[in-house]
């Protein structure tokens, strides 16, 4: 678990989880499913995204101005109710996720999609950095046809700067589970944790540099 391996593990770069090295296979089922569309709520959408350990993609998209909460969680498998037990198998078709609470009127689908390639490595396949598995695979998920044309069409540019393909699955979104309470802010709330200081961290860093201009005010 992430909090056992995180209490032990004093080398300077951890991983996020245990977790295992299965490839990513995606259920047919799921990969040719209708798009399940998400009302907006107050005037606030949300769009789902898969792209490493939770902790780290969690903190980046709540710096986004526009961005009203991020929720981590699982999606994109085919059983019920998956937990980070499960999930970590590779054996619920799960990815840890994040669910991005947004106001269209200040932040579009399209740059919360151009902020999910600026904040990753595009072309790392079945993982992010350290973590590796199936259940750290990168997925966009999208909930309408506007939205599959937009990530094909960011996806197309964004391939261009890259002599390897470009990892991320685009997949109709089914389902958002949300994790386990401790997952939640996880950055925030434990800043000493080694996997913050040494992967996390840096991977914000990173993204800051690239997009300073979409930052809020008070981004730490």
């Amino acid at each position: 678990m992430k909090s056992i391996l995180l209490l032990t593990f004093s080398l300077i770069i951890s991983s996020c989880g245990n977790g295992n090295t299965k490839s990513a296979t995606t259920n047919s089922e799921i990969a040719n499913a209708e798009p399940v569309e998400v009302t907006t709520q107050d005037n606030m959408a949300k769009a789902y995204f898969a792209s490493g350990c939770f902790w780290c993609v969690e903190a980046i998209y709540e710096s986004v101005k526009g961005v009203k909460e991020v929720i981590s969680g699982y999606s994109g498998g085919h059983t019920e109710n998956p937990t980070y037990e499960a999930s970590n198998t590779g054996n619920t078709g799960h990815a840890e996720a994040v669910e991005v609470i947004y106001d269209p009127e200040v932040v579009t689908f399209e740059t919360l999609v151009t902020v999910y390639y600026g904040s990753q490595n595009a072309t790392q396949a079945n993982g992010q950095g350290p973590d590796m598995g199936s259940q750290y695979r990168s997925i966009l998920f999208f909930q309408n046809d506007e939205q599959k044309e937009i990530i094909n069409s960011v996806s197309s540019e964004v391939a261009k700067n890259y002599d390897k393909p470009l990892a991320a699955e685009i997949l109709p979104f089914q389902k958002f589970w949300i994790a386990e309470d401790y997952h939640q802010n996880y950055e925030r709330l434990n800043p000493e944790s080694s996997y913050i200081q040494n992967v996390s961290i840096p991977r914000y860093k990173r993204f800051k540099k690239k997009f300073p201009e979409l930052l809020k005010p008070n981004a730490h």
